[in-house]
């Protein structure tokens, strides 16, 4: 199954085994958004986590003064909206398709369904949460204790690491940033 396959990717599910990731992949729905298109809204219910099969989403809040701030830019193979599915709660950020992007949606009852019919996948969704919470604990220590050329050298170097693509004439960062971006 296609859909199988593409779930050894994303690091969410990528140490399940083969008749899991068969099982879950049943229960995935395919998605499209055009570019500019709101996926969800922060404060929206959320009843559904994405997996990126291509494209590029950002998730952002905003400020009460209308300020964006960017939390992550997530490509092929990455996952939004977990929070939500554990919780109950509603969206924590914003997320909008920067380009055309398809993605598979896993519903919440689905997901608590297979947490509760297969144990083995709380490890894997736990140590996700982990990685998460750590780099937001970086993120704020980053706001505390680096000045701004600081934070924006490190947030570069960072695209780099997972945006850049080689060129003549260096490293480039596959991304269509504004500068307030």
């Amino acid at each position: 199954m296609e859909d199988a396959a593409f779930l050894t990717r994303v690091p969410l599910f990528a140490s399940l085994k083969p008749a899991l990731l068969d099982e879950l992949a049943g229960k995935l729905a395919p998605k499209s958004y055009r570019r500019g298109e709101v996926i969800f809204h922060q404060d929206d219910p959320g009843s559904a986590m994405h997996l990126i099969q291509s494209g590029q989403v950002k998730i952002a809040t905003i400020s009460p003064e209308g300020e964006e701030v960017i939390m992550a830019i997530l490509k092929d193979s990455d996952f939004f909206g977990e929070l939500s599915l554990l919780d109950g709660k509603p969206r924590s950020a914003n997320a909008v398709a920067m380009e055309t992007t398809q993605t598979l949606i896993l519903r919440r009852d689905d997901f608590a369904q297979m947490l509760s019919r297969h144990p083995e996948m709380v490890g894997s969704v736990l140590a996700s949460l982990a990685e998460r919470l750590r780099r937001t604990d970086q993120l704020l220590e980053d706001a505390v204790f680096l000045d701004l050329p600081a934070r924006l050298s490190k947030r570069l170097l960072e695209l780099a690491q997972k945006h850049g693509v080689k060129t003549d004439k260096g490293l480039e960062i596959d991304l269509r940033l504004t500068q307030q971006d």
